[in-house]
C-alpha cells in the first residue's frame, strides 16, 4: 500500500444540479464498465489513485474543471452509479462527508463478511490512512471526506480530502493498496497542492529517525516529561533560531509529485496543450465518417458529440502522461458554471446513449463499438503531431455561439438566444448561431441539490438549486 499522490484545489461551494449529478452518475458507471472491460478492477484502482486521472475524469463529466467540490460530486457519483453494479464489477465505494466517513470502518467489514476479504484489515487499513493524512502530515489541511474504493479481493484505492479554511484552498490525497510496504514511510503515490512552506511531515523517509526517537521519547520518559522537555526547548527558542545553518545542510522535506490547480474560474489557453487538443478535433473529424456515421446523421449535434467522444476515448485509453491538462476534458462537456461554456446537454446525452450501446453489445461479445472509442484515442495521438486547429479562444466563442442548439444548460439556465455577441466570461446569455433542430430537454425537470465539500451536509438530494 502506498500513498500515489494528491492535489491542490480553490476551495469552493455550491450546488451539483440533479439534471447534471444524473448525468454524472451515469457516466461515471458507463466509463468505469469500460475501463473494467478492457482493463480490469485493478486498472481502474491504478487511475483512481492517479490525482491527474482523477480530476480530467470529473472535469469530462461536466464538473468545475478546478473546484474542490469535484471529489464530492465525483466520489458521490461513483458511489450511486456502482452500488447496482457491484455484484457485476466488483467494485465497491464507501465513505463520504461527515458521519459517512466515520461509518467507513463498518461498511467495510460488512463488505469483508459479504465478499470473502478481511473486513477487518481494511478498517484498520482506512483508520490508519486518516491518521497519517492528519497528524502524520501536518499540512494545514482538516480531513472532512474520504472514499475507500475496494474491488472484491480486498484491493483497494482512497481519495481523501482536506480543508484550509484560512487558505481558501483544498488538498486531495491518493493512495493505493498495491506496491506499498508501510503507512509510515513514503506511503503516498502523490499530493496534489500548492506549497505551504515548511510543513510537519513524518511519513518522508528521512524522517525515519525522528519517528523511531519520537517511540524512545514516549517509552522512556513518558507524556509528562516530554512536555516539560517541550516547554524548556520552546524557552531556547531564539537562541536557536539565531544559529546559522550548516552549509551543506538538507532539507527535511522531500517533494512529493503533486497537481496545483489556479484560482480562475475560466478555462484558459495556457491551461491547456493546444495541440492536444487539435489532435481531438481532427480525430474526430478523420475517425467519424468511418466509425459512427449513426452518430453523425444525428442532427445538429452528431459532429460535435464525436468531439465529445475523441476526449472521452482519451480517458478510457490514455497513458497517465496525458493528464498533465485536466482542464482540456472540460472541453468534452463544458462545466455547470459556464465555465468552460454551459454544459450540452443534447450532446452530454448522446455521449451517453452511445456508450450505454457500446458497453451493452461488449458484454454480448460485440467489441466493435468500443473498439471505435480506442481507434479514436489512436488517432488523436498520432494527428496531434501535424493537425492545425482553431485559437483556444475562437473554439470557446464557438461554442457559446451553438451552446443554445446543444441544449446549453448551466445553474444559471437555459441557454437562451442572443442578437448579439458578448464576453464569454459573462454571466449573461451569449450569441447565437442558429441551426434549426427540435428540442428534446424537458425545461420542467427539476433540480436537486447536492453539497460540495464547503457546505454541510452529506451528499444527498434535496428540493432546489
Amino acid at each position: 500500500m502506498r500513498r500515489s499522490g494528491s492535489a491542490d484545489l480553490p476551495l469552493h461551494g455550491g450546488h451539483v444540479p440533479k439534471w447534471l449529478a444524473e448525468r454524472m452518475t451515469r457516466l461515471g458507471a458507463l466509463l468505469t464498465e469500460a475501463i473494467v472491460h478492457h482493463y480490469g478492477r485493478d486498472e481502474f484502482l491504478r487511475r483512481m489513485a492517479h490525482p491527474f486521472w482523477f480530476q480530467s475524469f470529473g472535469a469530462l463529466m461536466g464538473m468545475d474543471w478546478h473546484s474542490s467540490g469535484i471529489t464530492t460530486s465525483v466520489l458521490g457519483a461513483l458511489k450511486r452509479g456502482l452500488a447496482p453494479l457491484s455484484g457485476e464489477l466488483g467494485l465497491h465505494v464507501c465513505g463520504g462527508r461527515g458521519k459517512h466517513s466515520r461509518l467507513t470502518p463498518g461498511k467495510l467489514m460488512a463488505l469483508g463478511d459479504r465478499t470473502g476479504f478481511d473486513g477487518n484489515a481494511l478498517a484498520k487499513a482506512s483508520r490508519l490512512i486518516a491518521k497519517v493524512d492528519s497528524a502524520a502530515v501536518q499540512d494545514g489541511f482538516d480531513l472532512y471526506l474520504r472514499g475507500f474504493v475496494v474491488s472484491d479481493e480486498g484491493r483497494w484505492a482512497v481519495v481523501q480530502q482536506g480543508m484550509n479554511g484560512d487558505r481558501k484552498q483544498a488538498r486531495r490525497y491518493h493512495w493505493l493498496a498495491e506496491g506499498m510496504t508501510s503507512f509510515v514511510d513514503q506511503p503516498h503515490t502523490a499530493i496534489e497542492g500548492r506549497s505551504q512552506g515548511n510543513i510537519v511531515n513524518l511519513t518522508d523517509r528521512r524522517a525515519e529517525d525522528s519517528r523511531r526517537k519520537q517511540l524512545e521519547l514516549l517509552a522512556t520518559l513518558g507524556p509528562d516529561r516530554i512536555a516539560q522537555e517541550a516547554a524548556a526547548a520552546l524557552s531556547s527558542s531564539v537562541e536557536i533560531a539565531n544559529q546559522k545553518p550548516l552549509v551543506d545542510e538538507k532539507p527535511v522535506q522531500a517533494t512529493l509529485p503533486h497537481l496545483v490547480l489556479p484560482a480562475h474560474h475560466d478555462v484558459r489557453a495556457s491551461d491547456i496543450h493546444l495541440r492536444r487538443l487539435h489532435g481531438n478535433l481532427a480525430a474526430a473529424a478523420e475517425r467519424g465518417p468511418r466509425d459512427f456515421p449513426d452518430l453523425l446523421l444525428t442532427p445538429g449535434v452528431g459532429a460535435r458529440t464525436v468531439r465529445a467522444l475523441a476526449l472521452v476515448a482519451e480517458v478510457l485509453h490514455g497513458a497517465p502522461c496525458r493528464f498533465s491538462d485536466p482542464a482540456r476534458f472540460s472541453l468534452a462537456h463544458g462545466g455547470k458554471d459556464r465555465h468552460p461554456f454551459p454544459v450540452p446537454i443534447k450532446v452530454y446525452d448522446e455521449t451517453i446513449r452511445l456508450l450505454r450501446s457500446a458497453v451493452d453489445k461488449a458484454k454480448l461479445g460485440q467489441e466493435d463499438a468500443l473498439f471505435a472509442l480506442r481507434k479514436l484515442d489512436a488517432e488523436s495521438r498520432r494527428l496531434e503531431r501535424v493537425a492545425d486547429g482553431p485559437a483556444f479562444d475562437d473554439f470557446i466563442s464557438d461554442e457559446f455561439a451553438r451552446s443554445p442548439d446543444y441544449g446549453g444548460r448551466s445553474v444559471l439556465g437555459w441557454e437562451p438566444p442572443a442578437a448579439t455577441p458578448i464576453d464569454r466570461r459573462s454571466t449573461s446569455a451569449p450569441a447565437k448561431i442558429k441551426t434549426p433542430i427540435a428540442s428534446d430537454v424537458n425545461v420542467s425537470e427539476p433540480a436537486a441539490r447536492y453539497e460540495t465539500a464547503e457546505s454541510p451536509g452529506a451528499i444527498s438530494a434535496g428540493s432546489k438549486t
